[in-house]
C-alpha cells in the first residue's frame, strides 16, 4: 500500500466508511408537522431493506441456478430475517395517529408508496408480471426499465426448480426453457415435482420452506401495512391519488409463490 493509500485508510471513520454527512442530511420535511421526520425516515429505511433485499435475492438466484444449497439456504435465512425487521418495523408508523397524519397529508403531494420502484422491482423478481405497474413510471426512465428488466428474467421460483432440476428432480424441460416474460402457470407435471420435494424432505424442501416464508412474511407486510391505512385514513382516498386500503388490499391475496402453497400435504 503506497503512502496516499495509507493515509487515505487511516483517515477512514465511522462516519466517512457510512456517509453519515450525506444520510443524516436527506430527511427534509415539507411541513412543520413534528411526526413528519419519523415519517420520513420510516419509509426512507423501507427503501434501504429493499434495496439488500434486491441484492440478496439476486445472489440467491445466483447459488440456485449453481445448484449451491448451503448458500441458498444461508441466503434465504438473510432474506427472511430482513423482511422480518421490515415487518416488525410497521410498529413504528403505527404510533402515528390519524390526526397526527393529517397534519402533514397534504405536504406529501402525488407522492404514493405505490410509486415505489424498488418494491415493484421485488416483486417481479418474486415473479409478478403485472405490467399496470408501469404506468407509474416515464416511458424509458432508469426506474422502469429496472422493473421492466426483472420481469424480462427468470424469477426466483424459476431459479428454484433450475435448482430443483439440478437436484435430480424430473422437472420438465419446457418450464426450464420457458419464457420468464410471461407469469408463471403450474402445470400437474409441475406440481408433482414440487410435490415429491416436499415429500422427501431433503434440502430442497428446506429450500421451499425459506421461500414459503418469505412469502409469508411479505404477505404479513402486505395485510399489517392495509390495517395502518384503515386506521390512519379510513376509507378515504389513499396518496398520489390511489384508493387507499381498497388499493392494497387487492395485492394482498395472492402469494408470491401460489404453487407452493398448493402443494402443501399433497
Amino acid at each position: 500500500m503506497n503512502g496516499a493509500a495509507l493515509a487515505q485508510e487511516t483517515r477512514l471513520t465511522y462516519a466517512s466508511y457510512l456517509e453519515l454527512g450525506l444520510l443524516l442530511d436527506i430527511q427534509r420535511p415539507r411541513s412543520r408537522a413534528h411526526d413528519e421526520t419519523m415519517f420520513i425516515i420510516v419509509h426512507q429505511v423501507y427503501e434501504l431493506w429493499f434495496k439488500l433485499l434486491l441484492h440478496e435475492l439476486t445472489y440467491l438466484q445466483e447459488r440456485l441456478e449453481a445448484g449451491d444449497s448451503d448458500s441458498a439456504l444461508h441466503t434465504l435465512r438473510r432474506c427472511v430475517a430482513v423482511l422480518q425487521v421490515a415487518v416488525d418495523q410497521l410498529d413504528v408508523i403505527d404510533t402515528l395517529t390519524p390526526a397526527q397524519f393529517a397534519g402533514f397529508r397534504d405536504s406529501l403531494g402525488s407522492a404514493s408508496g405505490a410509486q415505489s420502484a424498488q418494491f415493484r422491482e421485488l416483486e417481479a423478481v418474486l415473479g409478478a408480471r403485472d405490467r399496470i405497474v408501469l404506468e407509474n413510471y416515464e416511458e424509458g426512465c432508469a426506474e422502469r426499465l429496472r422493473i421492466e428488466a426483472a420481469m424480462n428474467r427468470p424469477s426466483v421460483l424459476d431459479s428454484f426448480l433450475c435448482y430443483v432440476s439440478l437436484q435430480g428432480y424430473p422437472v420438465p424441460a419446457e418450464v426450464l426453457r420457458r419464457n420468464p416474460a410471461l407469469p408463471f402457470e403450474a402445470t400437474q407435471p409441475v406440481r408433482e415435482v414440487l410435490a415429491r420435494v416436499n415429500h422427501d424432505d431433503l434440502v430442497p424442501a428446506q429450500v421451499a420452506e425459506g421461500l414459503l416464508d418469505l412469502d409469508r412474511l411479505l404477505q404479513e407486510w402486505r395485510h399489517r401495512h392495509i390495517k395502518i391505512v384503515q386506521r390512519m385514513i379510513g376509507a378515504s382516498r389513499g396518496t398520489g391519488g390511489t384508493s387507499g386500503a381498497d388499493h392494497l388490499r387487492a395485492t394482498c391475496a395472492t402469494p408470491a409463490f401460489p404453487v407452493l402453497w398448493e402443494v402443501r400435504g399433497a
